[in-house]
């Protein structure tokens, strides 16, 4: 590139900075604005980013198998939707049914862990240990007890989401304060009923952390389970066998593909969590 075009990239990335500075010292608004200002700010940092890496690759010439430019990328997922969404759609299968019985089987022995305090201290300890298991190691016996199938992805995921949630929701039903104990107690209210209206709800902001701490395990977990046993079709199994075929643009659509369905899970999560618990202090104090 000459010497002109590099100006021009610079150019870009200063207009780009000055608007987005212009967006921030504006300050915080309200309603469709506020929104569209949050929104706006990431995606053009984003666009930025991107342009830079198709500036930076094609000036100086990188090969393609190094480090393709983001319009091959591009180009890759346009040309190849049908095999992108057979992965996705496979990878989904065993995340879905992982993350589900992991997270709620963690709020479940949570909850029965504030029941019975022995449970607290013999199975926290064993979770640390058991959440230390690197997932290369877990994901081959895995595959082994459940085949090839996804249902083999859904144990990997299921092993990396259970722990955390089991810690953040034990954390949040230790979080209500003695002055609320007592209040229920002083309406003789019973162990199900203090849990269900005091201590649950005060346990939503830590159920919510921890949902969204696991969304983004499950979708490594059931990416790193397909390296080690799929039947040809899976976001993992595409990686795996792209590289080995040096189709590195394919390689980086699918990791772009896992990317984009990682964000949209875990702003699901945060969705729900606004909407869930609006009432709490954190929430209040995030949203001013």
């Amino acid at each position: 590139m000459s010497g002109l075009a590099w100006l021009g990239c610079a150019a870009v990335w200063l207009a780009a900075w000055g608007l987005v500075e212009l967006i921030v010292r504006r300050g915080p608004r309200r309603g469709f604005a506020g929104r569209a200002a949050a929104v706006a700010v990431p995606l053009i940092f984003g666009a930025t980013v991107l342009f830079w890496w198709e500036a930076l690759v094609r000036g100086f010439a990188v090969p393609a198998v190094i480090l393709p430019p983001p319009s091959a990328i591009a180009a890759r997922i346009v040309a190849s939707p049908a095999m992108l969404a057979a992965d996705f759609a496979q990878t989904m299968k065993g995340l879905a049914a992982g993350y589900l019985i992991g997270c709620g089987g963690g709020i479940l022995v949570a909850v029965a862990i504030d029941r019975v305090p022995f449970l607290q201290r013999g199975l926290l300890p064993l979770g640390t240990l058991v959440s230390a298991l690197p997932v290369v190691g877990v994901a081959p016996i895995m595959v082994m007890w459940f085949g090839f199938d996804w249902p083999s992805k859904a144990a990997v995921v299921a092993a990396m989401t259970f722990f955390p949630m089991l810690v953040n929701c034990n954390a949040g039903l230790g979080a209500t304060t003695a002055l609320d104990r007592d209040l229920m107690s002083t309406y003789a209210a019973s162990y199900a009923a203090t849990l269900c209206k005091l201590r649950l709800p005060a346990a939503l902001p830590f159920v919510f952390n921890g949902l969204k701490i696991c969304t983004t395990l499950a979708l490594i977990g059931a990416i790193v389970a397909e390296f080690f046993g799929t039947p040809i079709v899976g976001m993992g199994f595409r990686i795996s066998a792209e590289v080995g075929r040096m189709n590195i643009d394919t390689v980086w659509a699918t990791v772009a593909v896992a990317a984009l369905s990682g964000s949209l899970l875990y702003g699901l999560v945060a969705l729900a969590e606004r909407r869930m618990t609006f009432w709490h202090p954190s929430f209040r104090g995030r949203r001013s």
